[in-house]
């Protein structure tokens, strides 16, 4: 899957292990370049995994269309579908077997 980033500032931080570890932590830093790794690898946003530990998951309310992975609890990393337009269901809903592209929008705890 393509990835992009809501940033440059992001895209940096995102791309660089020193970066990543002084901003969150060794622990975290691993745990997002893990994921990062998994949806690159991932042919369709099918492909990644809705159970644990990455539970690819479809959020809503103000943060309908976006979706996000686990990380080290309770932070989530953040994404949307990057293509236009977005692939669709029949009933509207964003068909995650033709997804092939993701913006990356933020590391965050939304609970």
């Amino acid at each position: 899957m393509d990835i992009d980033f809501k940033n440059t500032k992001l895209a940096k931080l995102m791309n660089s292990e020193t970066a990543l570890k002084r901003e969150f932590g060794d622990r975290m830093a691993k745990t997002i370049q893990m994921r990062l790794q998994l949806l690159k690898n991932a042919p369709s946003l099918a492909d990644v995994p809705t159970t644990p530990p990455p539970r690819r998951h479809q959020l809503s309310q103000n943060r309908d269309e976006q979706f996000a992975v686990d990380l080290v609890q309770p932070y989530r990393l953040i994404f949307e579908v990057n293509q236009d337009p977005i692939p669709r269901k029949e009933d509207n809903g964003v068909d995650v077997t033709k997804v092939t592209a993701v913006k990356v929008l933020e590391v965050a705890d939304y609970h």
